[in-house]
C-alpha cells in the first residue's frame, strides 16, 4: 500500500508553484458553453490555454501541448473526430490527457464516445460527476442531461473500481468530491454550495485537474492537489461579497488568479484534514 499524497497547505502551495513555473500548454477540446471560463482558468493558474477542436488542428497542436482536457460537453462529427485523434496524438507522446465525460449515461451516441476515448487515450485522469463516473463504471446511474441525479451511496467504490479497470486516476464531483486509485478512495470535502449554481463548474475542475497534470508530475497528487484546492477556492470566492451566480462566478475566477499569485496558504491552515482515505 502507497502512502496518500502530502496534502498540507505547504504541498498545496508546492504544487500551484510547479504550474506556475511550468507554464505549460494546456489543450483544451470542450462545448461552446464553457470554453471562455476554462480558459480565463487556466490562465489565471498561470498556464496557457489553447482551444484547438478542429479534427486537424486538434492533434497538431497536441504535438506541443503539455497536458489535454477531452470534454465531451459537446457532440457532433467533426468534435468526435478531433477528440479521438486528439487524444491519440497525445497519448503517442505520453502527455497527461484528461477526460471529462459529459453526459456519459445520457445518449448512446455520448456513451459510445466516451468508451473510444477510454480506449484509444492513455489517461491521466478521468473527471466526471457522480452519474458519470457511474454509468462509465458500468453501473446503475442516472444522469439527465449533462446532470447527475439520484443517489450514490457507493461512490468511492465505484470511482475505486473505475480507477482500477481504466488503469488511471478518477476524480467523481459531487456534494464530497472522491479521488480515487486502484488502492485507495479519498473523500474530499471542501466546496461551497454556490458552485452549483454556476454553469460548468464541473468543466472548471476538470480544466484545473489538467491544468496540474501539465505541472506535477504525479497524475494521482495532481488530481488530489487539484480537486482540494478548488473546493477550497469555491468557498473563499463565496466568502466575497456577491449577489448572485454571476458575481459569484466573477469571485471564483479573481480567486484563482489570486491563489495562483499568494499560493494555498491562506485557503485554509490545514487542509490535509478535509481528506479522509477509503481503503
Amino acid at each position: 500500500m502507497t502512502d496518500a499524497p502530502d496534502c498540507s497547505a505547504a504541498a498545496l502551495t508546492d504544487s500551484i508553484a510547479a504550474v506556475g513555473a511550468a507554464e505549460p500548454l494546456v489543450q483544451h477540446l470542450t462545448n461552446r458553453v464553457t470554453i471562455s471560463a476554462l480558459a480565463d482558468s487556466t490562465l489565471n493558474w498561470g498556464a496557457l490555454p489553447v482551444m484547438a477542436d478542429g479534427p486537424n488542428d486538434g492533434p497538431e497542436m497536441a504535438q506541443a501541448a503539455d497536458a489535454v482536457l477531452l470534454n465531451t460537453g459537446q457532440v457532433n462529427a467533426s468534435i468526435n473526430e478531433a477528440l479521438v485523434e486528439t487524444g491519440r496524438a497525445a497519448s503517442e507522446r505520453g502527455i497527461p490527457v484528461v477526460l471529462d465525460p459529459v453526459g456519459m449515461g445520457s445518449t448512446p451516441t455520448r456513451n459510445d464516445l466516451v468508451e473510444q476515448l477510454v480506449d484509444k487515450a492513455d489517461l491521466a485522469a478521468i473527471k466526471g460527476n457522480y452519474g458519470e463516473i457511474t454509468a462509465l463504471a458500468g453501473a446503475e446511474a442516472e444522469v439527465k442531461g449533462v446532470e447527475s441525479v439520484g443517489e450514490y451511496e457507493e461512490i468511492e467504490a465505484t470511482a475505486r473500481a473505475l480507477a482500477a479497470s481504466t488503469d488511471t486516476v478518477v476524480v467523481a464531483s459531487g456534494s464530497v468530491d472522491v479521488v480515487a486509485n486502484a488502492e485507495a478512495a479519498y473523500r474530499v470535502e471542501a466546496g461551497h454550495e454556490m458552485m452549483g449554481e454556476v454553469v460548468g463548474t464541473g468543466c472548471l475542475l476538470g480544466s484545473t485537474v489538467a491544468t496540474f497534470c501539465g505541472g506535477v508530475e504525479d497524475p494521482l497528487t495532481a488530481a488530489l492537489h487539484a480537486t482540494l484546492t478548488f473546493g477550497l477556492i469555491g468557498e473563499r470566492a463565496a466568502a466575497l461579497d456577491h449577489k448572485g451566480p454571476a458575481s459569484y462566478k466573477t469571485n471564483l475566477l479573481d480567486t484563482v488568479w489570486q491563489v495562483a499569485g499568494d499560493g494555498a496558504v491562506d485557503l485554509d491552515s490545514e487542509p490535509s484534514e478535509r481528506i479522509e482515505r477509503v481503503d
